[in-house]
């Protein structure tokens, strides 16, 4: 149950904290460290409000501290976990990049999700739109997810080499856990509708 909201859901859609050694709040992001955890719904706006209330103390049954900037060392775990999952999925070949491949992968239907640097250029990102719809009308199905969650800057910064303007994720194991990533990104940032967009 979220301490903010004070409403029931699934472990995907809430980040867990615990106290650390020191009483220090820390986020539980893989679910995996131990003693009393508390919840909080997976958007910045609900971490920052439950900082800002003093929610965790209560929550832990416990005297906790709490850095201000909890909601911003959420979002850079985040962001760290889905640099990391496209590093791997590039590395499996379940994550391509380059305007002409990603619209091959959409096209044929390989393609599960779309990424766009956030200062793309819009006839890139329109010319890829036009592909994401013609086969979602081709195979009678939705059009596949788009994320725009990064600057071109900010991926050349964490990704080197390995930094796009555009790229797809593809089927498999690691291109699902970019999108898992994506979606949960997304979500923290921008709230529950703004998943994909």
């Amino acid at each position: 149950m979220c301490i903010v909201t004070r409403e029931r859901g699934q472990p995907d859609g809430l980040l867990r904290f615990v106290a650390g050694p020191d009483g220090e709040v820390v986020p539980d992001l893989r679910l995996n460290l131990p003693g009393r955890g508390c919840w909080v719904t997976a958007e910045r706006e609900k971490v920052d409000l439950a900082v800002k209330r003093n929610l965790f103390g209560r929550a832990l049954k416990a005297k906790v501290t709490v850095r201000p900037d909890l909601g911003e060392t959420v979002e850079g775990l985040l962001c760290s976990g889905l640099l990391g999952m496209m590093n791997m999925a590039r590395k499996s070949g379940q994550f391509i990049s380059g305007s002409g491949k990603v619209e091959e992968a959409i096209r044929s239907g390989a393609a599960i999700a779309v990424m766009h640097a956030t200062d793309a250029a819009e006839d890139g990102i329109r010319k890829l739109r036009q592909a994401n719809t013609a086969q979602a009308r081709g195979d009678r199905q939705a059009e596949i997810p788009v994320f725009r969650l990064f600057s071109a800057q900010e991926l050349s910064a964490a990704m080197g080499e390995g930094a796009f303007i555009h790229a797809a994720a593809l089927a498999g194991q690691a291109g699902e856990g970019v999108v898992k990533r994506a979606i949960g990104l997304a979500r923290y940032r921008y709230g529950p509708e703004m998943g994909a967009n």
